[in-house]
């Protein structure tokens, strides 16, 4: 029977609180992150083809900085554009894609509580003509990606924001939500009505779309600003009790992260949730528990408290940004990785690493002029059993290549496919094998066509192997298949019945039939994957002429 685990519904205590400014990045995600998984996925015999490895990018779209390139584009063009990025995402390797839907209370899907983001249209609160975030998931789903939905929680008004402000919009309906704080707006988060409608808010998409994730990136209280107070103090007056103001607002975010947690496996228990914060929670020289840096701290500067995140288990992963090179002496990778690997350890999580792609090459970062920078990061990540998986901010960098370092580090790292990490405390039971009749491989002038009809609707994927010419029956635990040495690709099921259609045109596929299974002398092994990447019993393939 399939494992789940129990969100724990205790509040969160209190905690002391000491700070340290921190930065903030475009779109929400301008710092670090990391994930943890529930049991250590078995290592893989070639540590450079790993079979797991969760590959994300990040797509934002606040003031359109990935896409749409521009608000006013029309539907046919905003779609192929984010077909273009989709593409891109899995010719370069990547499984996933983090895509912005929500930021500054404004969305990219059909909702009756906010209106239609600005970013799309240039006018706030105007149907696009099209649901975005229904053609995204779509489209990344037939690519075989997960789509990870990313929301701002408590971001309201940005900045310096250009466009109108619709009258649906909750800063207009429910002004006295509102805290301003330099420049902006925020939803306050000691009101229970305020934190009730995000909550409301994102489950609209929960519910109403095929997401694969619920994802929170680093902005909850909004970073420190020198001369700058952000007024709730009637809130504290009203809900504060006993706790200090820096507790209170630390339970303020706990009760939005359990909650949020509570209500999306209630809805629909196969979406994860995952958070990526800021890197640091704590420095050590602060509390014995943090990290051996000297930066900002998560914990007293926006009052995340990641650590009791982790600690009672609300999260399917974690994802810290860790956007700073090896030798950055104030919070050097490899330390900060650690550390993320010793929360985490033994516990019901996944950890990935948020990773500045943003940064390679640029000028004003010196500890990034190294090409191998990026690649360096993975090697050091190969080496530890929790971390799973690796997420790029932003999409663009990984096309425009400085310094070629994201090719570098794909060459190296993601040579072949990689399957996502499974999370057994949600659901380890695997789908069926293929029945051996309704899987066949029929060779055509351009290779070799493997063909999957099934009635299996839980099949999300299937995986394919190829293999040298075997005899011998392909079984469970078969060591060929415990790396991605012989994985061939990874297909998304098609249609009602989930089937599939798979070409393989490499040379080696070509030529005379060579034995019972396969051509050339290999071997095809195919797995189904449901929608958490549980992998069925493999079953291999003849080939035969068409």
């Amino acid at each position: 029977m399939p494992t789940r685990r129990t969100v724990m519904v205790a509040a969160a205590g209190g905690l002391a609180a000491a700070a340290v400014a921190g930065g903030v990045g475009s779109g929400g995600l301008g710092s670090g992150g990391l994930l943890a998984a529930a049991e250590p996925v078995r290592r893989h015999t070639d540590p450079y083809r790993p079979k797991r490895q969760l590959r994300g990018l990040w797509i934002a779209t606040v003031v359109n900085l990935n896409w749409p390139s521009k608000p006013g584009l029309t539907a046919e063009q905003q779609q192929l554009e984010l077909n273009a990025w989709f593409d891109l995402a899995v010719d370069r390797g990547y499984n996933a894609v983090m895509l912005q839907v929500r930021s500054a209370a404004q969305v990219l899907y059909d909702s009756p509580l906010e209106p239609w983001s600005a970013y799309l249209t240039g006018t706030q609160g105007e149907d696009p003509g099209y649901d975005p975030l229904g053609f995204a998931v779509s489209a990344a789903h037939q690519r075989g990606l997960e789509l990870h939905a990313w929301f701002n929680p408590y971001q309201l008004v940005r900045a310096g924001q250009n466009h109108n402000t619709a009258p649906n919009h909750p800063s207009v309906t429910h002004p006295e939500w509102a805290v301003a704080y330099a420049g902006a707006k925020y939803f306050n988060p000691g009101l229970p009505e305020a934190r009730q409608w995000v909550e409301d808010a994102i489950m609209v998409a929960v519910k109403r779309y095929d997401i694969d994730a619920v994802h929170f990136d680093d902005y909850f209280y909004p970073y420190p600003v020198d001369g700058q107070t952000f007024d709730d103090a009637d809130a504290y007056a009203r809900y504060g009790g006993d706790l200090e103001l820096a507790d209170w607002r630390r339970e303020n975010v706990n009760t939005l992260v359990r909650e949020m947690a509570e209500r999306i496996k209630q809805a629909k228990p196969h979406v994860k949730f995952g958070i990526s914060p800021f890197a640091i929670w704590r420095n050590a020289a602060t509390d014995p528990a943090g990290s051996d840096t000297t930066g900002s701290q998560s914990y007293d500067t926006i009052y995340a408290d990641t650590r009791h995140w982790v600690q009672q288990g609300w999260l399917d992963y974690i994802c810290p940004q860790v956007y700073w090179a090896q030798s950055f002496t104030v919070a050097p990778y490899d330390t900060v990785v650690d550390w993320w690997c010793d929360q985490v350890r033994g516990r019901d999580i996944s950890l990935y690493i948020g990773e500045a792609a943003y940064k390679i090459g640029d000028p004003a970062q010196p500890t990034w002029a190294d090409p191998e920078e990026m690649s360096n990061h993975l090697l050091h990540d190969s080496r530890s059993e929790e971390v799973v998986g690796n997420v790029y901010f932003s999409i663009p960098y990984v096309r425009d290549d400085p310094l070629g370092g994201m090719t570098r580090m794909e060459k190296t790292w993601y040579s072949r496919p990689a399957l996502v990490p499974p999370m057994p405390w949600i659901d380890d039971t695997p789908p069926d094998p293929v029945g051996r009749r309704n899987l066949n491989a029929v060779r055509s002038s351009s290779g070799v066509e493997l063909r999957v009809v099934s009635g299996d609707k839980d099949v999300a994927r299937y995986a394919i192997y190829r293999l040298p010419l075997t005899h011998r029956p392909i079984r469970r635990g078969d060591p060929r298949l415990a790396d991605a040495t012989y994985l061939a690709a990874v297909v998304a099921a098609e249609g009602v019945r989930n089937g599939m259609r798979w070409a393989d045109v490499r040379p080696e596929a070509e030529g005379r039939t060579s034995g019972a299974h396969g051509g050339d002398g290999s071997t095809y092994v195919v797995t189904a994957l449901d929608r958490l990447w549980n992998e069925s019993d493999p079953v291999s393939v003849n080939v035969r002429h068409s």
